[in-house]
């Protein structure tokens, strides 16, 4: 199966009509998507009751990809609330427990930061983070170059075999040493994470001032480059059960119409998704 979404539920305006409380909009986008990225759980731990509202308000099928914590992925580095790493990890897996009892969980992210590079060290976290997790499906996508340079590449996705990684592939734009290539290659045979950020190599690294972040996502693929996927799906499908490809190129809102646009391009029609709501004139 081949899973679209997008990254986050409550940006995305041309999902809702005016007036959706932001405590509805989930459930309405669940009657267009299959799957969500949570990207909340980037920046906090997220309280159980919140967890617990998200697994309700989506049908049995959905999917949930949730980001792991700052602070565990080395993003965070100062002000960590926690004592310890042992402390962070167990409240995260605590936190995650509802999508993992309801069959909600289709893998936590762990998206390393730029300067995140191939050394020792950093290899010994992934091992620890890795074994703190161990047997729910956990994805990993780099964001330094040197994982997949020459001399790396082959004894990292060998690594990412061994250690029960799933693939993090990403389609960026090919800006220097804080981006990485597309590499297809599966290297688990159940599950593989493609997420779309957009192609703005020009505002894709952090500049000396302004609102950076406002532009890292702001593009809109067009239909040449959608239908590139689909050969490279292809080759993906060979190699690994479902791929779930979620779009982050959301500054200028692309992502939802980028994600209902390669459906149509593969022709992926979804069942059993949450009921369209209806307009409220419409009820009568």
């Amino acid at each position: 199966m081949i899973y679209i979404g997008v990254t986050g539920w409550g940006d995305h305006d041309s999902l809702y009509e005016a007036g959706v409380s932001s405590r509805d909009k989930l459930a309405v986008y669940a009657g267009h998507f299959p799957i969500v990225e949570v990207d909340s759980s980037f920046y906090a731990i997220q309280p159980r009751s919140n967890v617990e509202k998200w697994v309700n308000d989506t049908p049995e099928s959905f999917r949930f990809v949730v980001k792991a914590y700052q602070g565990m992925t080395g993003h965070m580095r100062e002000g960590n609330p926690f004592d310890s790493k042992e402390e962070m990890f167990n409240a995260f897996l605590e936190s995650v427990k509802p999508y993992v009892t309801s069959n909600k969980l289709a893998m936590i992210l762990f998206q390393m930061p730029p300067w995140f590079d191939c050394t020792k060290e950093n290899v010994a976290y992934l091992r620890y983070s890795r074994e703190k997790f161990r047997e729910l499906p956990v994805a990993l996508e780099f964001r330094n170059q040197s994982w997949f340079k020459p001399f790396f590449y082959d004894k990292t996705l060998t690594f990412m075999e061994q250690e029960k990684w799933i693939h993090g592939i990403c389609d960026e734009p090919q800006a220097g040493e804080g981006s990485i290539p597309i590499v297809l290659h599966a290297t688990d045979k159940r599950k593989t994470l493609i997420r779309f950020h957009g192609r703005n190599v020009h505002g894709w690294n952090k500049p000396g001032e302004g609102n950076w972040r406002a532009v890292r996502f702001l593009y809109r693929y067009n239909e040449k480059e959608l239908l590139e996927w689909k050969e490279r799906l292809e080759k993906l499908q060979k190699q690994t059960k479902d791929i779930y490809l979620l779009f982050n190129n959301n500054s200028g809102g692309d992502a939802v119409h980028n994600a209902k646009q390669l459906m149509s391009l593969l022709n992926i029609e979804y069942e059993n998704l949450a009921p369209k709501q209806l307009d409220f004139f419409n009820e009568f």
